[in-house]
Formats: structure tokens, C-alpha cells, sequence
């Protein structure tokens, strides 16, 4: 494959909070089961230190950050001085001055519940802009089938302080919900759907239940509705979703006008970001040698804490062969086109490697070209995974 330069992507930091109150029967994320105290100052320590030595390693000193993203687990369980803490160690390692780090989208995720939902404004103040709040359903008997800890009235009263924490500088707030639940009719889905945007929150990730593997549900699987229902509930979740004023800018990501969620958008724009905490993935540029790094980190609490072992776990680079399918598995997901020229700066590659297979999809219907730009058809995303495996 013939190559060409590559750019220096934007530079987002992805945080990983590994402890929930409880597993999820659905979870196939690296999260555990709290069975005593979080050690909060000992695991700030931990990544700040991971942080350094990804700095050190890729030369990262002058990049400036594009987003950061605190995940889980449940990052909600810290408390909001530990947070403050966090980002502002963070925030002293990398080349911004004060007024370009404000701007910056910080993201964490909450769950409902008393608990951590009235530390909302407390997050706000530590420097967090913007919540993503784990709702899943608004309906009590899909929680305890979801093995969720909250019930409804918390959820519905996460979003409202959600809204008042505005007030302490939270820019914006998402709603994760779900659809296609065990037993889940189309009313009761888009009941739902209809709950949660009445909740105006600036952005809603709905996306469809899948039975992942290492989990409770694959083990046990929960009866689903069938696929039929299930389109019926995507095409009529999508019209009230548009007529609500949420733009669909990716597969399971709808927002209000401006509102898209930048960190996920550096993702599927193929950008790099720096993963810390326990099991927590990276991917960085290389611009002098030309080469893609991806990183993960070592994935129990326990191994991640130790101070005489190494956070990294291993390393690799991404090959020439691998690189089409990995810039298109990320970029194929929004509802966006993007042109050959963004392909090359992306992955260093000519543009010839993918527009035989650009034009192989276009002539299935799978995607479209106007202008040197192409985009996925509806048709293109009803069989994502069919068009993406024309790339591999």
C-alpha cells in the first residue's frame, strides 16, 4: 500500500473508573462490583501516574487536550472533591493555557440515585461540563430485569438536577436509554423514548440492548422482541426523536442543535486518545514514524494499583493492512460524509487503497458520493456490519 503523511489528529483523554455498586446482567465493560470503600486518593494517584508515563512514552508534552471523558464502572461513586483533584492534575500536564482548558468538553457518567445525583452541582464545580446519566428505561419492571439499582422516580429526578447543575456550570447533559428489552412491546418502548425527551436533555444515546458475551444475559438469555418489532421500534423511535428537534449524527447519538458529545466525535473521526485507569484503551499518532500505537492497561483493580507493576499491559501498532477497516469501523457510524482526503490524513494511506471498495459499496446502495465526498445510505446503515465487512 502506498502512503502519505500523516496528520496529528486531535488529542482527547479517556478516564476509567472501574467500580460499580453492582454488575449489570448486560455489562461487558471492565467494571467490578464494589466490595469495600473505593480507594479514591490511592486510585488518583494510580492515574495520574499512567498519565505521565503515556506522556513520557509518546511525547505528548505540547499536544493540547481535545475532551476528556471519565467512564466506568461508575465514576459517579467518587465523590466530588476527588474529581476536582483529578482534573486538576490533569489539566497541568498538557500545553493550554487557562481560558483554552475552560473550553473543553469534560464528560462524566453518572447513575441515577439519590446518592450521586445530588452531587451533581458538586461535579459541575470540580469542572465537569457535561453528564451522561445512565437511565436505561423509565419503567420499574424493565430496571429489575436490567439489574439497575435505581428506580423511576430516581431517574426522572437525576435529570432535573442534571438541569439545576446548569446553574454551577454544566454545559450539557445526555440520557442513556435502551430499547429492545426482555418482553419490551413497541408502546413501552417509545413510552420511554417520550419520557426521556419530555426531560429535555440536551442529547440522547438510544441504542438497541445486544447480548454481548462474558455476560449474565449470554449465559441467560432474556427472551427479545423480535426483529420485526424491533425496526418498528427504531423507525418510529427515529420520527419522534426528529420531531423533538434531536439531529441523528451517528448510529445511537441524537442531540440538540450544537450539542453533539466532541470526546465520542474524536473517536469516529479516527482521532487519538489516551486511555488511563484499569483495562482503559488508547490510540496514538505517531507523525515522525509514521506509525498508530494502540494501548490497554492493565485490567484489575488490584494489578492497576500496584505500584511496582507497569499500568501498561501491552502495546501494538496497527498495521498498513489493518488500517482501511479501522478508520472505516469508526468513521462508517455517523451520519456525516467524509472525503479521500481525510482518509489519508487519517491513516497515512492513499487514497486508492479504499475507493475500489468505496465503489463496490456504492454500487450495493451501501453508500453514496457527491463531490469527492461519501456518506453511508439508510440503506448503508440498516447493514453496517455487512458494509464494514467489505473492508476487512
Amino acid at each position: 500500500m502506498s502512503t502519505n503523511l500523516l496528520s496529528t489528529p486531535p488529542l482527547s483523554l479517556y478516564i476509567h473508573i472501574p467500580w460499580c455498586v453492582e454488575k449489570c446482567p448486560y455489562c461487558d465493560f471492565n467494571s467490578h462490583a464494589l466490595k469495600a470503600d473505593i480507594p479514591e486518593e490511592h486510585y488518583v494517584q494510580a492515574l495520574i501516574a499512567d498519565l505521565d508515563a503515556d506522556i513520557a512514552r509518546f511525547n505528548l508534552q505540547n499536544r493540547p487536550l481535545h475532551s476528556i471523558f471519565i467512564g466506568g464502572g461508575t465514576p459517579s461513586l467518587f465523590s466530588a472533591t476527588a474529581i476536582k483533584n483529578l482534573l486538576t492534575q490533569v489539566k497541568a500536564r498538557f500545553g493550554q493555557n487557562a481560558s483554552q482548558q475552560k473550553d473543553i468538553e469534560i464528560t462524566l457518567e453518572a447513575n441515577p440515585g439519590t446518592v450521586e445525583a445530588d452531587k451533581f452541582i458538586g461535579f459541575a464545580q470540580a469542572g465537569v461540563t457535561r453528564l451522561s446519566i445512565g437511565v436505561q428505561s423509565f419503567e420499574s419492571e424493565k430496571l429489575i430485569k436490567l439489574g439497575r439499582i435505581h428506580n423511576v422516580a430516581q431517574a426522572q429526578q437525576a435529570a432535573d438536577l442534571a438541569t439545576k447543575a446548569k446553574s454551577a456550570g454544566l454545559k450539557s447533559f445526555n440520557l442513556d436509554l435502551m430499547h429492545g428489552l426482555p418482553n419490551q412491546s413497541i408502546d413501552n418502548a417509545l413510552d420511554d423514548l417520550k419520557t426521556a425527551i419530555s426531560l429535555k436533555p440536551d442529547h440522547l444515546s438510544w441504542y438497541q440492548l445486544t447480548i454481548e458475551p462474558n455476560t449474565i444475559f449470554y449465559s441467560k438469555p432474556p427472551k427479545l422482541p423480535a426483529d420485526d418489532t424491533l425496526w418498528d421500534i427504531q423507525q418510529q423511535g427515529f420520527k419522534l426523536l426528529a420531531d423533538a428537534g434531536y439531529q441523528q449524527y451517528e448510529v445511537s447519538a441524537f442531540s440538540q442543535p450544537g450539542k453533539q458529545c466532541q470526546h465520542n466525535l474524536n473517536y469516529w473521526q479516527f482521532g487519538d486518545y489516551l486511555g488511563i485507569g484499569c483495562g482503559a484503551h488508547g490510540k496514538i499518532t505517531d507523525t515522525n514514524t509514521a506509525t498508530i500505537h494502540r494501548t490497554v492497561k492493565v485490567k484489575h483493580p488490584k494489578g492497576y494499583l500496584d505500584e511496582n507493576r507497569d499500568p501498561l499491559d501491552h502495546q501494538t501498532s496497527v498495521t498498513q493492512e489493518e488500517l482501511p477497516f479501522e478508520y472505516m469501523m469508526n468513521q462508517l457510524r455517523l451520519f456525516s460524509p467524509f472525503t479521500l482526503a481525510d482518509f489519508q490524513q487519517g491513516t497515512g494511506l492513499n487514497a486508492n487503497t479504499i475507493l475500489p471498495t468505496l465503489t463496490q459499496a456504492e454500487q450495493k446502495g451501501l453508500m453514496s458520493s457527491k463531490d469527492n465526498s461519501w456518506q453511508v445510505t439508510p440503506l448503508g446503515h440498516r447493514y453496517l456490519n455487512d458494509l464494514l465487512e467489505l473492508f476487512l
